[in-house]
């Protein structure tokens, strides 16, 4: 037996008889994914806080010993407490040894020294449960408390950030602490060989974003083939060099950070490789069915749900017929006439420039939704981006082939110790317990938090809510405050950059088109007077550090322009600001035009209107009430697809999804 299959034998997991260690997967009944989702929703006793702080007691009696031990000492102390593990599993004592030698040696190397809520997150991660911390906490040195001691104990660790910038970010910063053990580190990252990632897997704890490990996952699985794993081993072990090489060396241990962000929010859409092979239909189909598409009326031609389906009226599908007259192919099938229109009319009115794509170089790149950061290498299937394209007019590229396929929800079971880590659970967890079997600890702050939320305000046009926010940033860097403004899309943001233009305000834009620049704008952004223009990207992962004198001013201030579906990517946002007792303010200055609203409340929404236009103002109690009606009707929705997603996967062979491309 492996020594991570020793360590966490005590799991009693059913470990898949694989090219390498891994959870098998989980066939699960109808009834019994019934039974687990009314468990799901049952509260559980909280998860015993007594214990929790007794450990963190335990490790700080050991403080005294483990100052006093020389490096040598404390390698042993480490070494010596992994290696019980792999009998007696993470047990409390054990860990609280690792645990103190960790501790020290992070002092001696990083100048960081774990203090208390921080080894109760490191606990509850080796516990396989989701921390949630406040934002600002330090989560990433969290992180070394667990990878530290399951990496010794000869698991393999994989720290799975957001994005490649992140991932190299942590690994650098964390990289002496390892060393200190003896315990290497990997980064694994876009444009990367073969030959590379199979070196950098190979290390003991490795930094790696979401998307690359699935992707380098399904390699793997694709290098395998439709061999039957015993037979794949045995022929390794019989003819070795004649089988292709993995790239992975295992699932033992997943850190998921901004666990919230890759578990849920990216578990809509399942991952898939594909090759490009030439469409044989050509560039255009796709520019003839748009210009076409174009000409019809919304209304008459067609209608689009609140839920962005596509529906063509009897009047829209003689439209169509008699624009399509007299073409051959695929135009003689009224099943393909429908496809490609419903598509066109969806790129069209669906999907919209530097909102859900920007254009770069000439090509139709994907922005993500919760990050606002470009999805390098992605491409909608089935048509629509091809469609996209058309509208763009950017040149076609060829359609995709399926050669393999996963949802998160499905690869993520398969880690035989998944923990994670994320400021914003509480409104997930029972989605969390039933999908991934993931309990959510609740961890308090080291300091108490100073933040300051303001009234929220919401005007009936996005006109007049822009020229609100631009006045108020303005109003605040005058007071020496540095101000981060968070938008929703590309469009918006750079939409307020011209309006603080107009005004002579000085100001920086963090969005899309500007996220190579990320850390240097970040790094700036605590400044006085400060005017930062953010999408969603400013709120994971990065720390926004506070001048003295904006600290002495009343620190960061956060203005959120739309409120998002997920409530919890607004609490990230507010979360940027008060980081470890510094001050700081939050408000969120809105319009009943933004997207939530008419999406998800439209009804309510024109209530809250037609009151707000009698009285002259809209009450702040009518606000929120509004919001949480939204949002609630937002993610009801957006949990059920998620949900369908996964069951699609053991079904389907293609969906609508985003495709990468091998390297």
């Amino acid at each position: 037996m492996s020594n991570a299959a020793a360590l966490l034998a005590t799991r009693g997991l059913d470990v898949a008889d694989a090219a390498y260690l891994e959870r098998a997967d989980q066939q699960e009944l109808a009834l019994e994914e019934h039974l687990r989702a009314l468990v799901a929703r049952v509260p559980r006793l909280r998860p015993r806080q007594r214990q929790a702080h007794a450990f963190a007691a335990s490790v700080n009696a050991l403080a005294s010993e483990v100052a006093g031990t020389e490096d040598a000492g404390l390698v042993a102390l480490l070494r010596a407490s992994c290696f019980d593990m792999r009998r007696q599993g993470f047990s409390d004592t054990l860990v609280a040894r690792a645990f103190a030698a960790v501790r020290e040696a992070s002092a001696r190397t990083l100048g960081l020294r774990h203090h208390d809520v921080q080894l109760i997150g490191g606990w509850a991660l080796l516990q396989g449960r989701v921390a949630e911390m406040e934002t600002g906490e330090g989560k990433t040195l969290v992180a070394t408390l667990a990878a530290c001691t399951a990496a010794a104990a000869g698991a393999a660790v994989h720290v799975i950030t957001v994005n490649d910038y992140l991932a190299q970010r942590d690994a650098h910063h964390n990289e002496p602490l390892y060393a200190f053990f003896g315990l290497t580190v990997g980064i694994v990252g876009n444009g990367m060989s073969p030959a590379e990632r199979r070196a950098q897997y190979a290390r003991d704890v490795v930094y790696v974003s979401n998307k690359e490990l699935v992707f380098d996952y399904l390699k793997d699985r694709i290098a395998i083939g439709g061999t039957a794993a015993a037979h794949y081993r045995l022929r390794r072990l019989y003819r070795a060099g004649s089988e292709p090489e993995l790239l992975l060396r295992g699932l033992h241990v997943a850190i998921v950070d901004e666990a919230d962000s890759v578990l849920v929010d990216e578990a809509r859409t399942p991952l898939i490789i594909s090759e490009t092979q030439p469409d044989e239909h050509g560039s255009e189909l796709y520019k003839t069915t748009i210009d076409h598409a174009a000409r019809m009326t919304r209304g008459q031609h067609f209608d689009i749900t609140a839920h962005r389906d596509v529906s063509i009226t009897p009047e829209g599908e003689q439209f169509i017929r008699d624009a399509t007259a007299g073409l051959g192919g695929v135009w003689t099938s009224a099943l393909w006439q429908r496809e490609l229109f419903e598509k066109a009319l969806s790129a069209l009115w669906c999907f919209q420039r530097d909102e859900h794509y920007i254009v770069a170089d000439g090509k139709v790149q994907i922005v993500d939704e919760f990050s606002g950061r470009v999805m390098a290498d992605r491409s909608w299937e089935r048509g629509l981006h091809q469609m996209i394209e058309a509208k763009e007019g950017c040149e076609i590229t060829g359609q995709r082939n399926t050669l393999a396929r996963m949802t998160y929800q499905r690869f993520f079971r398969r880690y035989l110790l998944l923990a994670g880590m994320t400021g914003t659970a509480a409104e997930i967890a029972p989605e969390l317990r039933r999908v991934y079997d993931l309990e959510v600890f609740r961890i308090p702050t080291h300091r108490p938090s100073r933040r300051q939320r303001l009234p929220d305000r919401a005007w009936p046009t996005a006109s007049e809510r822009w020229e609100a926010v631009a006045d108020r940033a303005a109003e605040m860097s005058r007071l020496g405050r540095a101000v981060l403004v968070g938008t929703r899309s590309v469009e918006a943001s750079e939409r307020l950059s011209a309006l603080l233009s107009a005004r002579g305000v000085e100001h920086t834009v963090l969005n899309a088109r500007q996220d190579g620049q990320e850390a240097e704008i970040v790094e700036q952004a605590g400044e006085t007077g400060r005017i930062t223009v953010a999408t969603n990207m400013a709120g994971r992962g990065t720390d926004i550090r506070l001048s003295d004198a904006v600290r002495d001013c009343g620190g960061l201030h956060v203005i959120l322009t739309e409120f998002h579906e997920s409530a919890r990517v607004d609490r990230q946002l507010f979360g940027r600001c008060a980081r470890q007792g510094d001050p700081g303010s939050v408000e969120a200055l809105v319009s009943l035009e933004d997207e939530v609203f008419t999406r998800h409340a439209a009804g309510l929404r024109s209530l809250v209107a037609a009151l707000g236009a009698r009285s002259g103002a809209i009450p702040a109690w009518m606000l929120s009430a509004l919001v949480a009606y939204a949002q609630h009707s937002a993610e009801n929705k957006n949990a059920r697809l998620r949900l369908a997603t996964l069951k699609q996967d053991r079904k389907l062979q293609a969906l609508l999804a985003f495709s990468g491309k091998p390297t």
